[in-house]
């Protein structure tokens, strides 16, 4: 299987086919709209402005497994990001990604890009805290460890980078430049 052979479901229950995308770079991140990483929006809104002509496409997919952070409805976080952030790119609707609920798609995009660790952070040692808490093993297994995890696909469907919430703008964009 490829990343093309993947839907996404978008808000309005119709299936966004990642076929239609070959050819583009894509960022797929996992958001909530109130987390400490939701400013995040804010740096993809960026990039997305800067690197969207170039072929960049983001696909936010709301997600409401970590913290319930995200427990408005699809319409409701789609006007947040308008109002906060002016965001311009596509969102899907609200999913899982971990677990049995999970999109078919993050099973794939984990299977790709397991988990390497995270960046030095303010937040690293209460994230590292937290996390040891539900699960001893946290550090071993793929699944993905908060909002705001990024993956960076290729023009040709590889999954080149998996970038954890305490990314920096600096660094999600040197990923994105590499395949641009």
């Amino acid at each position: 299987m490829s990343i093309y052979d993947y839907t996404l479901p978008k808000p309005n229950g119709e299936e966004l086919k990642l076929s239609d995308l070959k050819g583009k770079v894509l960022l797929i991140v996992n958001t909530a709209t109130g987390c400490g990483f939701t400013p995040q929006y804010e740096a993809i809104e960026s990039l997305y402005e800067k690197y969207h002509d170039k072929g960049l496409e983001v696909l936010d997919i709301p997600c409401n497994q970590f913290g319930s952070q995200t427990p408005g409805t699809d319409d409701e976080i789609h006007e947040f990001c308008q109002i906060h952030f002016n965001t311009k790119f596509p969102q899907m609707k609200k999913s899982d990604v971990n677990g049995e609920n999970e999109l078919p798609l993050y099973t794939y995009l984990k299977s790709q890009k397991g988990f390497e660790g995270f960046s030095e952070h303010k937040y690293l040692k209460a994230m590292e805290d937290m996390l040891s808490k539900t699960d001893k093993d946290w550090v071993s297994k793929p699944d993905i460890k908060w909002n705001f995890t990024k993956f960076v696909v290729d023009r040709n469907g590889n999954v080149t980078a998996r970038l954890e919430p305490m990314a920096e703008l600096d660094e999600m964009e040197a990923k994105i430049k590499e395949v641009l």
